[in-house]
């Protein structure tokens, strides 16, 4: 982190602030659910640096014409010059940090556990209309009883009176 801010400066953009501008270019259109699918920030930190960015005029939302539920963002001029402006002081931070793990293999095996970790995620990532509802396992049957007759209620007394 110390590497991005230094590279950025303190007016520059965060790597999450990056990740959300990257993200919105790539897929133009996105919903902002979709922006927490492909770069990994929750869907509430996602959505109040939306509001931010979008108050700083980085990015627009309008409402999906295909679900009324949902926002979609897109770049706004200013989102993508900030973006292309953005682009090789990434590039130097991410060169930097891998300058730091470079030797002795600790790069490649980095590498390695980075790929491992996307495949992981890969495998259990479910359709989304199955992750949002799971199937229900199938309970067995259970046997009908038959109906115990009922028991008479005792009959109660009447006290006399006198």
């Amino acid at each position: 982190m110390d590497i991005y801010a230094e590279v950025f400066g303190p007016d520059g953009v965060t790597q999450r602030q990056y990740a959300v501008l990257a993200a919105a270019a790539d897929h133009e259109g996105a919903t902002q659910t979709d922006l927490v699918r492909i770069t990994g920030i929750d869907r509430s930190t996602l959505a109040d640096m939306a509001a931010r960015m979008i108050r700083k005029g980085l990015l627009a939302r309008e409402r999906s014409a295909s679900d009324a539920r949902a926002n979609t963002v897109r770049l706004t001029d200013l989102g993508r010059a900030t973006l292309e402006d953005a682009k090789p002081k990434m590039a130097e931070a991410d060169a930097k940090l891998l300058k730091l793990i470079a030797g002795g293999g600790r790069r490649t095996a980095l590498v390695a556990l980075l790929k491992d970790l996307l495949k992981a995620q890969a495998s259990v990532q479910a359709p989304a209309a199955t992750a949002r509802n799971p199937a229900k396992p199938t309970k067995a049957a259970k046997p009908i009883k038959a109906a115990k007759p009922a028991k008479a209620a005792p009959e109660k007394r009447k006290k006399k009176a006198g």
